[in-house]
């Protein structure tokens, strides 16, 4: 414990102070391979629903399409819960956006006025760079989702980024200078705003969310290019979580997975 930050060691009653059921029990740990690794260990143990880990450094964290996700000790909140949730394998699209969601509103809670997006399929973003990552992995049995594991990486303190991120990454005290910014707390207001969506939209779809969902979009009116070539302009997206894009003859895409560009003239 001695090596975790003290902006972090008051995160299990800043948790049980929002009445959430997830972050319990909560695992605080100054070193580990990744938060998701932690999960799916933890999983195969037969933790429960709730259970979540933290980390101050990760030696091989990860983020989507096999990317490395690096945050010095300290500055960042990195984090995976663990979720048993009643899922069909082509429903977990949906957590993914309701977990960038939940990050969008927890930092909301101390930056009010910046400019925060999603960028379908999970990334947060402030002003156009990077702010946070998701990254969604299912434990499956057959056709059945034994568990999920959510891993979020959050910058938070980081004020200086290494040259080739600069352009292109952002962080929380950038976001609002000048506030203090308590860690433990992030933690709880995004944890509070998964719990409450989360069994809503598995049970129902996007509906009870698609005013947020819509107001987040980062890609609708913006020209998009996919990995596989297909471009067009984003018009939302649709209540599987699938990007809707109208192509340049006039056809309407739904891109179910993959990177997303955006396109500058």
């Amino acid at each position: 414990m001695n090596r975790i930050g003290p902006d972090l060691r008051d995160a299990e009653r800043r948790i049980e102070q929002r009445g959430c059921g997830l972050g319990r029990p909560l695992h605080l740990l100054a070193e580990t391979t990744s938060t998701n690794d932690e999960g799916h260990a933890g999983a195969k143990r037969g933790a429960g629903h709730g259970a979540t880990w933290v980390a101050e450094r990760q030696t091989a964290g990860r983020g989507r399409r096999g990317r490395s996700w690096v945050s010095p000790p300290g500055e960042g909140l990195l984090f995976s819960v663990l979720l048993r949730v009643d899922c069909p394998p082509p429903r977990l699209p949906l957590i993914g956006l309701v977990a960038g969601l939940a990050v969008r509103d927890g930092v909301r809670e101390v930056a009010p006025s910046a400019p925060l997006t999603l960028k379908w399929p999970n990334d947060v973003l402030c002003g156009g760079r990077k702010l946070a990552g998701v990254l969604v992995e299912a434990m499956t049995v057959g056709a059945r989702v034994e568990a999920v594991i959510v891993g979020v990486g959050l910058n938070v303190h980081t004020r200086a980024f290494p040259s080739e991120l600069a352009s292109v990454a952002t962080s929380v005290a950038l976001a609002a200078p000048g506030r203090e910014l308590d860690r433990a707390s992030l933690l709880a207001a995004v944890l509070a705003s998964l719990d409450r969506d989360l069994h809503v939209v598995l049970a129902r779809g996007l509906g009870l969310v698609r005013d947020r969902l819509e107001e987040a979009d980062g890609l609708r009116g913006r020209r998009v290019r996919n990995d596989g070539g297909g471009e067009g302009v984003g018009l939302g997206i649709d209540d599987d979580g699938r990007l809707v894009v109208r192509q340049d003859d006039g056809s309407i895409a739904r891109w179910v997975a993959g990177e997303v560009h955006i396109i500058t003239f």
